[in-house]
């Protein structure tokens, strides 16, 4: 019976995101400068990984925190924290401005949903990595960004070199659901030759 009590405690989603959720519906205006001083950094580095444009991501930022104000009952904390949603939101806001923007341009369709899929992952990549647990975050930032093999980054961490590999492969193995696979390539036309 107790771990039927610590699964439903596990999904019950956190209390900050509820709170904040129904500060933001009574039209709290502090609810909505505690959320954008939380996530403000966040938002708008999706937004600039998709758009790769500063005054991009300044709108998509503006947009982003406006569209919560203005719905917090979109939010959904049995779905996923607070976030998960605006980090969900930034995206497709995001997205949606490339493909505005690309499709004005000479950029074809499939040149403009390329584009996207390469932007999408790397904002999702982005994101795994701020929201993966910190001890993760900093092993994969001496191995890769400092270029420290496995064992000088374990001394510097101070762990053992076994816990540097794993922290190690558990970053990589959750970055690596940030793509999103191989595209399916469209078969030949019938008769025709390869």
């Amino acid at each position: 019976m107790a771990t039927d009590a610590s699964a439903a405690t596990a999904a019950a989603p956190p209390r900050w995101d509820r709170k904040m959720q129904q500060r933001l519906a009574h039209g709290e205006a502090a609810a909505l400068g505690e959320l954008y001083d939380r996530f403000a950094s966040l938002v708008h580095t999706l937004a600039h990984r998709v758009l790769g444009d500063e005054a991009g991501a300044d709108r998509v930022t503006r947009e982003v925190f406006g569209h919560v104000w203005e719905h917090p009952g979109e939010f959904d904390p049995r779905e996923g924290s607070l976030r998960s949603w605006i980090a969900g939101l930034t995206h497709r806001q995001a997205v949606e401005r490339l493909r505005q923007s690309q499709s004005d341009g000479a950029a074809t369709p499939d040149e403009i949903e390329e584009k996207v899929r390469a932007a999408s992952a790397a904002a999702r990549a982005d994101y795994i990595v701020t929201s993966m647990p910190a001890p993760l975050r900093a092993a994969l930032d001496l191995a890769y960004l400092r270029r420290l093999d496995y064992r000088r980054a374990a001394a510097h961490l101070g762990v053992t070199e076994d816990e540097a590999r794993r922290r190690l492969r558990l970053g990589l193995q959750l970055l690596s659901t940030a793509h999103p696979g191989p595209r399916a390539v469209a078969p030949p036309a019938r008769g025709g030759t390869l």
